[in-house]
């Protein structure tokens, strides 16, 4: 869904802690067109600043690929999950 020529909207999905920490399991966030890891990463600082240290540990995954570097393009993903380390076994 295209919000402006320029902008899109993703949804973030939250597991673990980090749903505890931004609140909310899932939310909608306006992002560029050609949107990277880092501007998603961007956009969920602004919406929880307090998520900062725990995102720098987190996995990001775009429609289940997972994304390594901050410029990795989202290549038109829709769903980004941020997920925490998990521990257990």
């Amino acid at each position: 869904m295209t919000t402006t020529d320029l902008s899109t909207t993703v949804t973030v999905r939250y597991f673990a802690a980090a749903a505890a920490g931004a609140g909310c399991d899932e939310e909608t966030l306006v992002v560029p067109v050609d949107a990277t890891v880092g501007d998603v990463t961007a956009a969920v600082l602004a919406a929880h600043p307090g998520l900062e240290a725990l995102l720098a540990l987190c996995s990001v995954l775009a429609e289940g690929r997972l994304l390594r570097e901050a410029a990795a393009p989202l290549a038109g993903a829709t769903t980004v999950d941020v997920l925490p380390p998990f521990a257990g076994g």
